[in-house]
């Protein structure tokens, strides 16, 4: 898979996942996408006070050792832009898929255009069917699980 393709899906996935804390039980994406978000905004400025205050005490002479520390916290929120990349486009397992064709149908039902989940459903295809379902049923369905 192409990096720039996964790094695509992962921030769009991002962008497509509830951000519901009830799922937060069930699935990890809701605290790799906090995650995320929030290493993107802190991450770059973090790196480079830690670079910063590494060649000011230090000096320069330890300049490699300060990208270094730099180029470790500006990798953190690609790192969850991967996984969130890779995950998108990793195919449901069997009780996922059943469980998001009930959901599909139960929005249908209710009138909502809302698609099955095909034969190579991933999880992105989950996220949005997700997405959806909290933007559109009640609480009482979700306190039900």
């Amino acid at each position: 898979m192409n990096l720039i393709t996964l790094f695509a899906d992962g921030r769009r996935y991002m962008k497509t996942w509830p951000m519901v804390r009830q799922l937060g039980l069930y699935f990890p994406e809701y605290r790799v996408v906090k995650a995320t978000q929030l290493a993107m905004i802190a991450m770059p400025l973090l790196g480079i006070v830690a670079a910063a205050s590494q060649l000011y005490v230090l000096g320069w002479n330890f300049l490699p050792q300060a990208i270094t520390v730099l180029l470790f916290f500006v990798s953190l929120p690609i790192q969850g832009l991967l996984w969130l990349g890779w995950r998108a486009r990793h195919p449901l397992p069997l009780s996922l898929f059943d469980w998001g064709n009930q959901l599909s149908s139960t929005l249908t039902e209710m009138g909502v255009a809302c698609q099955p989940l095909g034969a190579k459903a991933c999880y992105l295809d989950m996220a949005t069917i997700l997405k959806l379902a909290f933007e559109r049923l009640d609480r009482q369905y979700w306190d039900e699980l």
